[in-house]
């Protein structure tokens, strides 16, 4: 068991290289105990847990923030189909091992959260316990992706379709970087997000973009212009392709996994959700499921009044949480 918070000095946070199938992956890591690893999102990148990294570390946690493949300082793979969740599940596997652990913990938001789930459930020798941030866990399951998709929106067409087009949601994004980031998380945040009347920000109207539905004028509470700074400078030296991939995969993620249709998850898993954020009420089904596809669930929390980007947005009700589910887990086998 950890020892408690207040008497674990942290040292401060350190960037390495590791090998992966991706090529070599960038990730930050600070602390020492159990190693719990953290997978963010789109469009993030490691910087997304910076307020986790101390508070676990200080818990007695060997926490580490990956930049995934096509993000930050990691390898860009030029296939698209290298994005692919099974792929993702190996370079997870593949920072255990550089990190010289044989197991882990394994903490997922965004597209994280399904990069966790499914790190989880096709290595259970690695994956020990799985948290989930505002994507519940649903398991593979139904029709094709893009043919769900697709009928989403009547007249208009769903985000996730439109990111789908290689070039086209790159042209949208990097000529402005900077100002479609601010715009997009701004619209996904509770303090920020267009009102009840506005015209949803998920979808593109005929010939449109998404940027002309977003908010401006106006950061989040969570994020200052340092942070902004942080996040787009890194897309601006990257690009997008590799960030957006992960979109242009869900059918072949479907194929890939054909053999865990319905599958549960049995390990140690816990959820948190923004109340308002929109993945928490489009897949509602998918967290009153939870009974039958997270048997091991230990708890879920829904905190109100909190939009999508809830780690950053309310970081230290996250950490709490994270570090009382770490704390009642069952210990690391040697």
């Amino acid at each position: 068991m950890p020892e408690p918070t207040s008497s674990r000095p942290v040292a401060p946070p350190v960037h390495r290289l590791v090998p992966s199938p991706a090529g070599r992956l960038h990730l930050v890591e600070q602390g020492s105990g159990p190693l719990v690893l953290l997978v963010h999102g789109f469009p993030e990148g490691w910087y997304s847990w910076r307020h986790q990294l101390p508070a676990l570390a200080a818990a007695g946690y060997r926490a580490v923030a990956v930049d995934v493949r096509g993000y930050g300082r990691s390898s860009r793979p030029a296939a698209t189909d290298a994005f692919r969740l099974r792929e993702l599940v190996a370079d997870a596997v593949a920072v255990v091992d550089a990190l010289g652990e044989r197991t882990a913990v394994v903490v997922g938001h965004d597209w994280g959260s399904a990069v966790a789930a499914n790190a989880a459930l096709i290595r259970p020798d690695v994956f020990r316990a799985v948290a989930m941030l505002s994507v519940p866990y649903a398991p593979r399951g139904g029709p094709k992706p893009s043919t769900v998709f697709a009928s989403v929106g009547g007249d208009e067409e769903f985000y996730v379709s439109y990111f789908q087009e290689p070039g086209r949601a790159e042209a949208e994004i990097e000529p402005d970087v900077r100002g479609w980031l601010a715009g997009f998380y701004a619209a996904l945040s509770g303090d920020t997000m267009p009102g009840p009347g506005a015209p949803p920000p998920y979808f593109v109207g005929p010939g449109g973009t998404l940027r002309e539905r977003f908010p401006a004028g106006r950061l989040p509470a969570w994020l200052d212009e340092t942070d902004l700074d942080v996040f787009a400078g890194e897309f601006e030296r990257t690009g997008t392709r590799g960030a957006l991939a992960r979109y242009r995969n869900l059918d072949r993620d479907w194929e890939d996994l054909a053999e865990y249709d319905g599958a549960p998850l049995t390990q140690p898993s816990l959820f948190i959700g923004g109340g308002l954020d929109a993945s928490t009420t489009w897949m509602a089904d998918a967290i009153a499921a939870f009974p039958l596809t997270l048997p091991g669930l230990v708890s879920s929390h829904i905190l109100d009044g909190c939009g999508h980007w809830l780690q950053q947005e309310r970081p230290e009700e996250t950490n709490r949480l994270l570090t009382d589910w770490l704390a009642a887990l069952p210990p690391a086998a040697c």
